[in-house]
């Protein structure tokens, strides 16, 4: 999932100078789950909000929603009545939530209450690390399931570097050794084999050549089948 994290509170008190009706937006999907923008930091931050505003004499007015998914149009278009005659939108969504917000509301300006950081996944209650770096040209089937683009301090696709020692990264020593994770599982897999093919350069194409990464699902039609 998509890992994010608040900005500082003065940050967004400076980013909202001026402003004064302001909705602040949540999200239910990955940046609620690791507790950035779900429902109940989207009140907690309109409250301290409020309280700077009172504090200063501001006359301000601070509504909140959280939508089912912000990277999503059908979900945002929900809340156009909570929108109008509004000053701001503080998405706290990742970065492609904000943008979609203001894609929907072209009139309103959005603004990204939270750092997007990364793709991970939650290793204890509270803590999340980077799995993947999106580079659109996977290996995790020579390298046990273990991605090194992401998880190597130094991108190596043929590891490890000369700098590891006892599996721990040379980097930052609380950093386990990407590559020596790649050895044992792919040793626990029974295909240590695996460590003997080289990876060639990585086709960094897929990953921003010729500008934004674009999906298309095309239906397939089964003309046969249906006569």
């Amino acid at each position: 999932m998509i890992i994010a994290e608040r900005k500082d509170l003065a940050r967004l008190i400076g980013m909202l100078e001026g402003r004064r009706s302001i909705l602040v937006a949540g999200c239910r999907s990955c940046v609620a789950v690791c507790q950035a923008g779900g429902e109940r930091e989207v009140a907690a931050l309109a409250e301290a909000l409020r309280l700077h505003a009172a504090a200063g004499g501001l006359e301000r007015s601070i509504e909140t929603v959280t939508v089912e998914r912000q990277c999503e149009k059908e979900w945002t278009r929900e809340v156009a009545p909570m929108v109008e005659g509004k000053d701001a939108i503080l998405s706290l969504a990742c970065g492609v939530g904000v943008q979609v917000m203001q894609e929907t509301f072209p009139d309103v300006q959005a603004l990204p209450g939270l750092n997007t950081s990364n793709m991970g996944a939650p290793v204890e209650q509270g803590v999340y690390e980077e799995r993947c770096g999106g580079c659109g040209d996977c290996v995790l089937h020579l390298t046990g399931g273990i991605c090194p683009v992401a998880r190597c301090s130094k991108s190596l696709l043929n590891g490890p570097c000369g700098g590891s020692q006892g599996g721990r990264c040379e980097i930052d020593p609380e950093t386990p050794c990407a590559w020596d994770m790649i050895y044992r599982s792919l040793l626990r897999l029974g295909h240590a084999e695996l460590l003997e093919v080289n990876i060639p350069p990585k086709d960094w194409t897929p990953s921003g050549h010729g500008g934004p990464r674009r999906i298309v699902r095309k239906r397939a039609v089964l003309e046969d089948e249906e006569t």
